[in-house]
């Protein structure tokens, strides 16, 4: 039976609901809408003109509207008078096939047909910062290894225990909070789900997150690389495919050593086969790829991948195997858009399963020292354009998202390429003024 909302705005005392959507570059976008409307924005949508989100889109084009899921629905427990919603995005009738959450919603569909289910988890990591982002908000936090930090940990309490609660009051399963390997730096885990929930919670987390942070006088941000010296911020995803029940892992082999099936070994081919074209998904800005191949931090390790490779137990690694029956991707960041984090996943996963893509023999060194001993590695991308110029040109996410998307995506960050070639650094002005 169907959600009805203007029935659950008089049930629970809601009287206002966020009504969203994410664009292209992740913006969350929404509309305020007073209870007393949510009937017809249930049917119709609330509407937008998508020119001005980063869509592709032009003024001449019609209304664009985003169309609440019933299902996705958050009270905000900070201010449970509001609730938040994800919609799908529609326009003149159908739906924007170059959005993010359609475009996972396809994956999902796609992977259905087979009798599959993904389920994934991420760790989110955030820097809280002062309010010109310019320096970490506690000036006691200066650790060369400040990862754990129980100390540190507690001088934030207030706001992390805050969103801990906040989880633990919308049943998303919390279990562990941590001070990162970067000072200034925190983690925050919850259970693992179904992969289009698991995106709505990854995008309404950023947001808690932000929130929260704000009414305690502090600023959080997701940027992947805010610091030079310090470990830039991650949001590894743990990746398993069930079947449609939900109540099988089908990753999950225990005579295999790593605990993995012939399917899990494929899926991962697929991933390891697309890496370099899925970078443009997973790492979606400049500043990204100063995350990538960085220098060595002041703990001693970036803790984030240079090659395409996977191993057991081992975060030197692309992609790693931590537990029988999945494995984690730790080449997303903090800038990833939710959805198409998701639906980059999924693609490249099924391509690899109906291709029987061979993920090689897993690699048992340590990356950072002896890397250079791998032959064949292939290294990621260093920068934006050269990531988003082999999106581009990938006829396996061409085909899993659309031409749609690949190319209003490339589009919109060829312009932002742009745009960042364009400005004069300080680093410019430091080492050409006199040349």
């Amino acid at each position: 039976m169907s959600i009805n909302l203007t029935k659950v705005a008089k049930e629970r005392d809601i009287k206002y609901f966020l009504i969203s959507f994410v664009d292209l570059f992740g913006v969350l976008r929404s509309k305020l809408v007073p209870a007393r409307a949510i009937g017809d924005m249930q049917t119709d949508g609330a509407g937008f003109a998508g020119f001005a989100a980063w869509l592709d889109m032009t003024p001449a084009d019609s209304d664009m509207f985003s169309v609440p899921d019933p299902e996705s629905l958050i009270q905000l427990p900070w201010k449970p008078e509001v609730a938040w919603l994800a919609g799908d995005l529609v326009m003149d009738g159908k739906a924007v096939e170059a959005s993010p959450r359609v475009a996972l919603k396809r994956q999902l569909e796609r992977a259905a047909k087979k009798g599959y289910r993904m389920k994934t988890g991420v760790e989110c990591e955030y820097f809280l910062v002062s309010a010109d982002g310019m320096s970490i908000s506690d000036a006691n936090d200066t650790q060369g290894k400040p990862c754990y930090d129980q100390s540190a940990l507690m001088r934030r309490y207030d706001v992390i225990s805050e969103i801990c609660d906040c989880m633990i009051e919308l049943g998303w399963g919390p279990y562990q909070n941590d001070h990162e390997d970067a000072n200034g730096q925190f983690e925050m885990n919850w259970d693992y789900d179904d992969a289009l929930l698991t995106a709505d919670r990854h995008v309404f987390f950023k947001y808690m997150v932000k929130a929260i942070a704000e009414k305690h006088g502090l600023r959080a941000t997701f940027m992947p690389k805010p610091f030079t010296s310090l470990t830039g911020n991650g949001c590894h995803a743990h990746v398993s495919v069930w079947d449609s029940t939900g109540n099988k892992n089908l990753f999950h082999h225990g005579r295999d050593e790593m605990g993995l099936s012939k399917l899990a070994y494929q899926f991962l081919g697929g991933i390891l086969h697309n890496a370099e074209a899925l970078t443009a998904v997973f790492n979606p800005t400049v500043n990204s790829y100063k995350r990538i191949d960085a220098q060595v931090t002041l703990s001693g390790a970036t803790w984030s991948p240079n090659a395409v490779t996977y191993g057991g137990n081992n975060r030197t690694h692309m992609v790693r195997i931590p537990d029988k029956g999945r494995f984690e991707l730790r080449l997303m960041d903090g800038a990833a858009n939710p959805y198409l984090l998701q639906a980059g996943v999924l693609a490249a996963g099924l391509d690899g399963v109906e291709n029987k893509r061979d993920p090689g023999k897993r690699q048992d060194v340590n990356m950072y020292t002896e890397g250079h001993k791998v032959r064949g590695a292939r290294r990621l991308p260093t920068n934006l354009l050269d990531a988003v110029r082999v999106f581009q040109k990938s006829k396996v996410l061409r085909a899993g998202f659309g031409d749609e998307l690949v190319d209003s995506y490339a589009k919109l960050k060829f312009q932002d390429w742009r745009s960042y070639s364009s400005a004069i650094s300080q680093w410019e002005r430091d080492n050409t003024l006199d040349c």
